[in-house]
C-alpha cells in the first residue's frame, strides 16, 4: 500500500480542472508534463483557426505542430499579462501568415492564373460551405483573419484586437470591409445562396 502510495506522488497529476496559468506556472516549476495537457487542450481550436485561416486542409496539422514547438519553447518566458488563449492565437495567426507569405514567394516562381474564385451553378449536390470559404480564401489577409476569427470562430472583437495587435477600431473596421467583399464576391450566387 506504501509503495502505490509512493508511486502515485512521484507521477506528476494533472488536473483538467487546472486553468491554464496554472498548468503554465507548473511547467515553470519543471512539471514539463503538463504541457501534454495544455496540446490537449487547445490542439483542435489551433487546427481549426489554422484550416480556416488558410481556407484549405494543407499544412494544417504542420502549422499546428510549429505553433506549439514555438509555444513550448517560449512558454518559460509567458508573463501571465494576457491570457493564455490570446498568446496562443497569436502565435498561431503568426504561423499562419508566414506560411502565407513563403506561398506568395513562391507563387511568383509559378505561372499566372487566373486569380477570380471559379463558382459552378449551384445545385441540390453543391456545398455552399466551400463556396463561401473559397470567396473567403481570395481576402488579402489583413481582412480574412479577422473575418474567420469573429464570424467563423466566435472571437470577441477585444479577443482579435489582442491577438492581432491593432485597436478594436481597426477589427471592426476590417471585418465589415471582408463582409462587404464577399458580398460583391458572392453576389452573382446572391439568389441561389438565399435558398
Amino acid at each position: 500500500m506504501e509503495h502505490e502510495q509512493k508511486e502515485n506522488m512521484q507521477q506528476p497529476k494533472i488536473l483538467s480542472l487546472d486553468d491554464d496559468f496554472s498548468l503554465i506556472k507548473r511547467f515553470i516549476d519543471g512539471e514539463e508534463l503538463v504541457f501534454n495537457e495544455l496540446l490537449k487542450r487547445h490542439k483542435e481550436k489551433i487546427r481549426n483557426i489554422i484550416y480556416l485561416t488558410l481556407s484549405n486542409t494543407d499544412g494544417v496539422d504542420d502549422i499546428a505542430q510549429e505553433v506549439f514547438i514555438t509555444v513550448y519553447r517560449h512558454l518559460k518566458s509567458f508573463r501571465f499579462e494576457s491570457q493564455f488563449t490570446t498568446w496562443l492565437y497569436r502565435i498561431t495567426i503568426n504561423k499562419c501568415k508566414d506560411h502565407l507569405r513563403k506561398k506568395n514567394i513562391r507563387s511568383i516562381f509559378l505561372p499566372l492564373r487566373d486569380e477570380e474564385p471559379v463558382f459552378e451553378s449551384i445545385n441540390e449536390d453543391t456545398d455552399i460551405k466551400h463556396i463561401v470559404r473559397n470567396a473567403i480564401s481570395t481576402l488579402p489577409d489583413k481582412l480574412r483573419i479577422p473575418l474567420v476569427l469573429k464570424d467563423l470562430d466566435g472571437f470577441s472583437y477585444q479577443e482579435i484586437a489582442d491577438t492581432m495587435e491593432c485597436e478594436i477600431g481597426t477589427v471592426k473596421s476590417r471585418i465589415f470591409r471582408a463582409r462587404e467583399s464577399l458580398k460583391k464576391i458572392l453576389r452573382p450566387l446572391e439568389k441561389e445562396l438565399m435558398l
